[in-house]
């Protein structure tokens, strides 16, 4: 029976562990008091940016738009429809050769939303995923570097 205590005993790891939460709050108070006024007061200067310096470098874009796209979804009976409108991100030096592409984009946007289920449509983060996939094959047909990104303006299942 060794490991009993007497019954005058205490145990000191429980008072040592109360003694070190009181001391980290006695100390956290005054210093994190200390580093709010040294900021506040300027005492220590804080890194801050240039608004100018984002002026200059800003980043310069031009957007080609998509027509509405109407696609039939799921069994030819069921009469559900997807309408999907977007606009394409480009460089302002490619704008007019991807706008010249604009009947091809259409065309492979019609076969990849054609071929999707209704179910792939209907869940929570379909569209980030749709957005991703419908990027990378504009990307593909427009060639290196031309497409920025696709902001998708409408996406409504009926």
């Amino acid at each position: 029976m060794s490991d009993a205590t007497a019954p005058g005993e205490t145990a000191p790891a429980r008072r040592s562990g109360l003694r070190g939460v009181l001391l980290g709050l006695a100390l956290a108070a005054p210093l994190g008091g200390g580093a709010f006024y040294a900021a506040w007061s300027g005492l220590v200067s804080l890194p801050q940016s240039d608004p100018r310096a984002g002026a200059s470098q800003e980043v310069r874009v031009a957007y080609v738009p998509l027509r509405d796209i109407v696609v039939s979804v799921g069994p030819p009976g069921q009469g559900a429809h997807l309408l999907f409108s977007a606009d394409i991100e480009v460089r302002p030096e490619s704008r007019a050769a991807v706008a010249a592409m604009t009947p091809r984009f259409i065309d492979v946007l019609n076969g990849y939303l054609r071929a999707l289920e209704p179910e792939e449509l209907e869940a929570p983060a379909a569209l980030v995923r749709l957005r991703a996939q419908m990027l990378r094959r504009l990307q593909m047909v427009a060639g290196d570097g031309h497409i920025r990104d696709l902001l998708i303006i409408e996406f409504v299942l009926r």
